[in-house]
């Protein structure tokens, strides 16, 4: 019969053959950590890109909404092009920076929808 040492000496390493090694965790621990950086960062990245094209592709006339809600014209980039001035009316004038940009206003005419 096995006294009560050796009976806890046999459940200890029988807890120790049951356990994962620290190796056998690596790949499925970087199989997730993959799969986050492919789900999260790289459509930012792709996201931000298209931001930064969109920015780069204004020119001057090109009607556009900014984040406030204002509609304008862009009359003037700087060389840097950080800042636009918009036109609004036709004696205001608006600087901003450009992340005020939202979007491009595109012509209703040019989509095939009528104005109502």
């Amino acid at each position: 019969m096995l006294g009560g040492l050796d009976y806890l000496t046999l459940l200890a390493d029988a807890e120790k053959a049951q356990e994962p090694s620290l190796w056998a965790l690596s790949p499925p621990m970087l199989a997730m950590i993959v799969l986050a950086f492919l789900l999260l960062v790289m459509p930012q990245r792709k996201e931000k890109q298209k931001r930064q094209d969109f920015l780069n592709g204004l020119k001057q006339n090109d009607r556009v909404v900014t984040i406030g809600g204002i509609i304008g014209s862009v009359a003037n980039i700087s060389p840097d092009r950080k800042e636009f001035t918009l036109k609004v009316d036709d004696s205001t004038r608006i600087k901003f920076l450009h992340s005020g940009i939202a979007s491009k206003v595109e012509d209703a005419t040019s989509e095939g929808t009528k104005a109502i």
